[in-house]
């Protein structure tokens, strides 16, 4: 599935595609691989999903889908608003769209964020970059997904220039597409400056940002792990001690996450070596035992627990 779409006339086919499973997302649900651990799991019907706004986005500091908060988002990044001709139309097609992300309907997501137009592209892209590095199989496939992501989100970047999980999830994709070419490879491109300035930008417009801090530590993990730790300060500014400095960032704003917790562990064995083999498993000891508020948080339990059996 190919994120890349045309601004103009999207919300007008989307309404039909909202309220009802039409065959486009059908096919799309046949195509991509059901989430694995349970079919009525990690659902926030009604007014759950709002309950719970705040444990799903700790990490990610992205404000609950309302009129108020797009209204923000239009004043923040005026070049939005021509895509956004009714916030009340709107909300309720997010609040869905970030339903299926958290219960794990990653292609039902991406359809119904895809239906908000350009606003709905976090969601989608994130849906897109979660299923891509966690479920679908096909190395091909995974990698045009990435890249579909990434072209989406730079034409996303330039419209919402002042969206902090815009860059994040520019830089998330970047990374994940990076890594399924090989981390070498796109450091050459020049990848791994667009990825790090990405989420470093994230963190600029949300110092809270715990996600984007984890994307920061695997990409100083990442790059020492392939060049050295020598070639990779000198020659891309990654350090172990950054390592260490954005997962423990990221704990302190969001304990007990499983995410940031799988992800520190295998960022320890990158950095560090067998000589911090030990610190890493009990890492990812701390992440198995997290309780999983999300599809996206059991995903990483369940890695967690393939690494300490």
């Amino acid at each position: 599935m190919h994120l890349t779409f045309h601004w103009s006339g999207t919300l007008r086919r989307s309404r039909l595609r909202t309220v009802s499973s039409g065959d486009e997302q059908a096919e799309s649900r046949r195509t991509w691989k059901r989430f694995p651990y349970g079919d009525r799991i990690y659902r926030y019907g009604g007014t759950a999903l709002q309950s719970n706004w705040s444990r799903l986005h700790r990490g990610d500091r992205e404000p609950y889908p309302s009129v108020d908060s797009l209204d923000a988002l239009l004043r923040a990044n005026p070049a939005l608003a021509p895509s956004v001709p009714s916030a009340e139309v709107l909300v309720p097609i997010l609040e869905d769209a970030w339903r299926a992300y958290h219960a794990g309907d990653f292609a039902d997501a991406v359809d119904r964020g895809l239906a908000a137009g350009p606003v709905g592209l976090v969601v989608s892209a994130r849906a897109a970059a979660v299923y891509a590095s966690h479920l679908e199989e096909n190395e091909a496939r995974r990698i045009a997904i990435l890249k579909g992501v990434v072209e989406s989100c730079s034409a996303l970047v330039h419209l919402a220039p002042n969206w902090a999980n815009a860059w994040y999830v520019h830089g998330l994709a970047l990374g994940r597409f990076s890594q399924n070419i090989s981390v070498v490879r796109a450091l050459s491109q020049g990848l791994g400056g667009k990825v790090r300035d990405s989420l470093q930008r994230a963190i600029d417009l949300e110092p809270g940002h715990a996600d984007a801090h984890v994307g920061l530590g695997v990409y100083h993990a990442e790059v020492i792990d392939k060049v050295g730790a020598l070639m990779a300060a000198f020659t891309y500014g990654a350090r172990r001690t950054a390592v260490t400095e954005h997962f423990e960032a990221a704990r302190a704003l969001h304990p007990q996450s499983p995410v940031v917790l799988a992800e520190y562990a295998r960022s320890t064995v990158l950095a560090f070596g067998n000589l911090h083999q030990g610190r890493a498993h009990q890492i990812f000891g701390e992440a198995a035992a997290c309780q999983p508020a999300d599809a996206l948080e059991r995903l990483d339990v369940e890695w967690a627990l393939g690494e300490i059996e």
